[in-house]
């Protein structure tokens, strides 16, 4: 088997190759053998008991998904196969997105990565939830000078003013399963 859009070859462990895993599950999934070359040679690792645990509790605590890892043998050396299945929602390391793309592992930023997490979550980065933040933590006079000019440029009525300021941006579509919206705290109003 030849390295390819779904199988990466390594020669022995390290633990940036979590970045390859979180690739491989933002894309279509994959396989990671840890013990053999580039070239397809099994070459073994010698440590394989120890990688054999290590390695799925870093896959779970550092991505929070699970990845079959099992230990396979072939003429007396043992190498670990890494089975990385396709995520349906996106998956960060350390909070960078990676994906597979190819044979090349890339890192998304920008437009990719917005392009990206609209095509995983179905919405856009400034429509998606936040925890922790409530309405009374915003700005008091936004909400003031947002009336205003809605009512000034006739965007809205002076009665679809006249609410509380979670009723205002309930309005606005703003607020989604009971939290706001990133869009809410990003001078919107």
């Amino acid at each position: 088997m030849a390295e390819s859009q779904n199988i990466e070859y390594k020669e022995s462990w390290r633990d940036e190759y979590l970045k390859w895993i979180c690739g491989f599950a933002n894309a279509r999934g994959g396989r990671i053998y840890i013990g053999i070359r580039d070239d397809g040679r099994i070459v073994g690792i010698p440590d394989s008991k120890k990688l054999l645990e290590d390695i799925p509790n870093k896959i779970k605590d550092t991505m929070g998904i699970l990845a079959d890892v099992n230990l396979l043998e072939r003429d007396g050396l043992d190498y670990i196969e890494i089975i990385v299945n396709p995520s349906t929602y996106p998956v960060s390391y350390h909070g960078e997105y990676h994906y597979r793309s190819g044979s090349t592992k890339q890192q998304l930023r920008g437009s990719a990565l917005t392009e990206f997490l609209v095509r995983k979550t179905g919405y856009r980065w400034d429509a998606a939830p936040v925890d922790g933040i409530a309405v009374s933590d915003l700005d008091i006079e936004s909400f003031e000078i947002f009336r205003k000019e809605a009512v000034r440029t006739e965007r809205m009525t002076k009665r679809d003013i006249e609410c509380s300021n979670e009723e205002l941006l309930e309005k606005l579509g703003l607020i989604a399963e009971g939290k706001l919206k990133r869009a809410a705290g990003k001078n919107n109003l």
